[in-house]
């Protein structure tokens, strides 16, 4: 089974009219395959996946295991819902699709016990055989897995690898490699990716990188191989960035960014996401003037 470790990006999911901008979509997939990235996220939270129908959500992990084949990039799909049998449909659909492995995030809104979670990501792991990697965002999704499951779910079921920890917390990463020694851990937060890294994180899905990946392989590609120095350096450039791409809930600042730069045509969201204030859009617009953004 081969697991997947470094730079990763949750991408964004670009709208024309309404739809998805297919053409768009791949058109920024072969933009990440170009500038080092190592596997580019689908459907996440990023990509507005909570206003997708599933016939979208299935067609974003194909678009993006179409682009992706034959290059060294590879694909971690998303495949969350608060219901575990959507889930599992999800799952399945990107394994015969080809994906090379899904994330799925923690069911939301129902809040689920501890008991609930270990039995949520047991069936969808269960229900596929390729690398199933949790994705723990409690500030977004209302519930945590804690440490106790994660360790749990970790040592149970052999393809559940990783996790993409989005707490904020390096305590929390050090009591994950403390209780499940070998575990993947991703950073969830672009602000802390260097020091996630060092702690002996596996590596990063991020939100900056839809817009520079150039410089987010290459920090996470130094941290990885021991150059700390240089990737501290990279991660304290990136942090006005960083900053400004989270004045808003998420993705609103990031697809922002992406149409300001021109990497898209359409300034496109699903209702209740809307566009940012004029405030915090003149703020990233002035950020971005001080980063060079490849192929804008």
């Amino acid at each position: 089974m081969s697991l997947i470790t470094g730079a990763t990006t949750a991408l964004i999911t670009p709208f024309k009219n309404g739809k998805i901008d297919e053409a768009t979509y791949a058109k920024l997939i072969k933009r990440q395959i170009d500038n080092g990235i190592d596997a580019v996220c689908p459907v996440g939270t990023t990509g507005e996946s909570a206003t997708l129908t599933h016939d979208e959500h299935k067609r974003c992990i194909e678009i993006a295991v179409e682009v992706c084949k034959e290059t060294n990039t590879k694909v971690l799909a998303g495949a969350g819902s608060n219901a575990t049998h959507e889930s599992i449909d999800i799952a399945k659909h990107a394994q015969e699709c080809g994906a090379d492995a899904i994330f799925s995030v923690s069911p939301y809104y129902n809040k689920p016990s501890q008991e609930g979670l270990y039995q949520h990501y047991k069936a969808i792991a269960n229900a596929v055989e390729i690398p199933v990697m949790l994705y723990n965002v409690p500030g977004r999704t209302g519930v945590d897995i804690l440490p106790d499951t994660v360790k749990r779910l970790f040592e149970d079921v052999d393809n559940i690898f990783g996790i993409k920890e989005a707490t904020g917390s390096l305590e929390r990463v050090i009591e994950l490699r403390v209780k499940a020694p070998g575990l993947y851990i991703f950073s969830g937060d672009d602000a802390i990716d260097f020091p996630l890294l060092a702690s002996g994180g596996k590596g990063i899905t991020s939100v900056t990188a839809n817009l520079l990946p150039d410089i987010k392989s290459k920090l996470v590609h130094k941290a990885l191989n021991g150059e700390f120095e240089e990737a501290r350096a990279l991660n304290e450039e990136l942090f006005e960035v960083n900053k400004v791409l989270f004045c808003e809930s998420n993705p609103i600042p990031i697809k922002a960014a992406m149409y300001i730069a021109g990497l898209i045509d359409n300034l496109e969201y699903r209702l209740p996401l809307v566009a940012p204030s004029k405030q915090n859009l003149k703020k990233i617009e002035e950020t971005l003037k001080k980063y060079k953004i490849v192929g804008a």
